[in-house]
């Protein structure tokens, strides 16, 4: 089953369970975002992505620049382990990561949590590729990726158990829109996928079919 088809079902699901109400005004957030202009200002395309030196989950740096020198590499960022979309999508990614290591690229995900939160989300979607924490946002802030967590949705996120800072810290409300780059070994984007709805996210497979798609 392809990953936009599970982020449908649990997007159906989802809206079944709550107030009408609540779901308005998770509409209406994801709306206003869309609305802002944050997607058509993120990197695109043939442009160069900026470069990082990120921890991993168990706190090593690493870098795009040195990451590149091995291939290809393929980023996507994710709000938090707290996001039932965003563990869809990387637990799609662990079960055709055999196919990005194929093609020789290097998959990492990058997320605002903290290396502690991370390597918990790491361990337990047993993830074979490094989590790399973006402390603040500020790798995702540099790019124009991210954008402050609506005030009106944080008490429904509270009834829904989840603590955005105990995963970001004190203070911490800034996540990363839904994005996925490819970025070739020189360090241009290959393919983008950026949207300001969090249910949708780009499909693991034609990430693939991208990198197979690279002269060898």
């Amino acid at each position: 089953m392809s990953l936009k088809t599970q982020l449908a079902e649990m997007n159906r699901q989802s809206k079944s369970r709550l107030p009408d109400e609540t779901v308005a005004t998770m509409l209406a957030a994801t709306k206003a975002l869309s609305e802002s202009g944050i997607v058509e200002r993120a990197p695109k395309m043939g442009e160069t992505l900026q470069n990082f030196t990120l921890p991993n989950q168990l706190g090593a740096q690493r870098s795009l620049a040195e990451l590149r020198k091995n291939g290809p590499v393929v980023i996507t960022f994710y709000r938090g382990g707290w996001c039932p979309y965003c563990n869809l999508e990387l637990h799609a990614y662990q079960q055709i990561l055999p196919e990005i290591k194929a093609t020789g690229a290097t998959l990492v995900a990058i997320t605002p949590e903290l290396p502690d939160e991370s390597l918990t989300t790491a361990e337990r979607h047993n993830l074979q590729f490094e989590v790399l924490s973006d402390i603040n946002s500020e790798y995702a802030n540099q790019l124009g990726l991210a954008f402050t967590f609506p005030a009106e949705l944080r008490p429904i996120y509270t009834s829904f158990g989840i603590n955005i800072e105990k995963h970001n810290g004190t203070g911490q409300f800034d996540l990363p829109l839904s994005a996925t780059f490819v970025v070739d070994s020189a360090g241009t984007i290959i393919f983008a996928a950026v949207d300001a709805d969090y249910t949708l996210r780009a499909e693991p497979a034609d990430v693939v079919q991208v990198l197979e798609s690279l002269p060898k």
